[in-house]
This record gives C-alpha cells, sequence and structure tokens, in this order.
C-alpha cells in the first residue's frame, strides 16, 4: 500500500531536486542544504515511511519505499526530477531510478552502494529500545542513556533528531521503530530493480567511512553504469560533516548534467 509521505517542497522553477533521507534520519536533517539549494532551485524533501512526520506502516522493501516517493512525485506533479538519496534513501533513489528511469534526469547516490550489507545498528537499536524503557524527561537524560550503547557524540545528536513530547510531557522517538526493526532484513538488502539506471549518476563517497569500498565499485558500476565516484574526507554522514564540500560537488554534477541537456 502506498502511503502519503509528509513533504517539504519550496516551489520554484526549473527541474526539481528531490532529496531522500536515509535511515532513522527525516527532511529536516536537510533544511540548512534545502536553503542553499533552493536559491537555485525547486527542492522537494519527505519523510519516508515511518520516519519525521509520515505514517506508520509494515512493509519496508525499497520497491514498497520508492512507491511511496513516486507518489510524491504524482501527487506534486513532478515529471523528471533529479533524485538524491543517503544511505537508505540511496538504496531507494537507486531502486526509483531503475524501475521508472523516464521520470529521473539525474541520480545522485550519497554513501550506500548497492548492495547487502551485515547488521550495522543493532547497538543503535538497544539504545532506542532503552531511551524508550526509561521514559525520559528531557534531553540530557535521553543523551545519556543512549551513550550507553552508542558512545559517539555525533550519532546520538543525530538520533535526538527523532525525539518528540508526548503528552506527559516524556521524551519518546516519533520512528516506527517496531516496524524499522521488524523490517531490518529487507532495508539491509540491494536495492530493488532487475536493470541498469543508465542515466547520468553521481556516488559521492566518505573516504572514512566503510559503506562504499573500492571493492564494491564494480557493483556500483554494474547498477550505474555511468556513475561518477567522488570521494569526500569524511565519513558516512557526510554531508553533515563537509557541508560545503558537498554542496560544491552536488552543484557541480547538476550543472554539468543540466549543461549537457540544453546543447
Amino acid at each position: 500500500m502506498t502511503l502519503e509521505l509528509h513533504t517539504l517542497d519550496t516551489g520554484g522553477e526549473g527541474t526539481p531536486l528531490v532529496v531522500i533521507h536515509g535511515l532513522l534520519g527525516s527532511a529536516d536533517n536537510w533544511r540548512s542544504h534545502i536553503k542553499q539549494w533552493q536559491q537555485r532551485r525547486r527542492v522537494v524533501a519527505m519523510d519516508l515511511r515511518n520516519h519525521g512526520r509520515s505514517p506508520h506502516a509494515e512493509g519496508m522493501s525499497y520497491r514498497d519505499m520508492a512507491d511511496d516517493v513516486l507518489g510524491v512525485l504524482n501527487r506534486l506533479d513532478i515529471e523528471h526530477c533529479h533524485l538524491l538519496g543517503h544511505s537508505m534513501g540511496g538504496k531507494v533513489a537507486m531502486t526509483l531510478a531503475r524501475l521508472h528511469p523516464q521520470r529521473v534526469a539525474s541520480l545522485l547516490v550519497a554513501d550506500i552502494a548497492p548492495v547487502r550489507y551485515g547488521h550495522g545498528h543493532d547497538a543503535i537499536f538497544a539504545g532506542l529500545r532503552h531511551v524508550e524503557a526509561k521514559s525520559p524527561d528531557n534531553r540530557r537524560e535521553v543523551d545519556a542513556l543512549l551513550a550507553e550503547y552508542v558512545p559517539e557524540k555525533p550519532i546520538r545528536l543525530f538520533l535526538a533528531t527523532n525525539l518528540v513530547r508526548d503528552e506527559d510531557g516524556l521524551m519518546r522517538w516519533r520512528v516506527g521503530l517496531d516496524q524499522i526493526q521488524d523490517a531490518y532484513e529487507d532495508i539491509r538488502a540491494e536495492p530493488d530493480g532487475d536493470r541498469p539506471y543508465e542515466g547520468a549518476a553521481l556516488v559521492v563517497r566518505g573516504a572514512n567511512s566503510h559503506y562504499v569500498t573500492d571493492e564494491m565499485l564494480p557493483r556500483v558500476h554494474e547498477v550505474l553504469p555511468q556513475a561518477e565516484i567522488v570521494s569526500l574526507d569524511a565519513g558516512h554522514w557526510l554531508h553533515a560533516e563537509r557541508p560545503d564540500a558537498f554542496q560544491d560537488t552536488v552543484n557541480a554534477f547538476l550543472d554539468q548534467v543540466e549543461g549537457r541537456r540544453q546543447v
């Protein structure tokens, strides 16, 4: 079943840039980038199912999530877009591009490869459940509870963007944690689709991240034959660690693609 996703739309002219966040993220994580991009083009960002302000539902296959994003494009009358996805959102973007290439002007993938990954979130899930069980009433308590499982402060700050206060004044997670954990095997999987995306593509990887290693590049080029690979001196959250370099890389690629289309 396709869900109606919570969406941010800046309006504007030209081919839109559609932005898809990663696991446990939301459109809100991209607001500083959106402020910059909207000076140049229309930008659309959304919360995927079980994330942010979007509905919670069972099932998180990449085909299901790509169908949700396609529903946003249809609802906003977007026939053609530049599609940018980070991490899990990159796999959603690759799936949409493979299944509906006519809707994608170019594909930008941030630090993810079209491969099945291992269990990299067990400690994070344990930390989120620990917070859930303790019902803290302020962010300082949340951070202390998370630190028992997640030692990295930047990751804890990222996870804390999912906090909201309930009617009793306690902090709770707004993500569909049950649904995400139930679907984790699908989230670890390769993107859906049985053919390559032949259009212009950019893969921006973090040089200090293990998500797109040199050994994975042959598979990247099988799925994205035209992919340009750019490495930034950053980890997995490269758009947050190196925002200016990430902006410059995305803008240069989009300028190149749009210049090529005008010739």
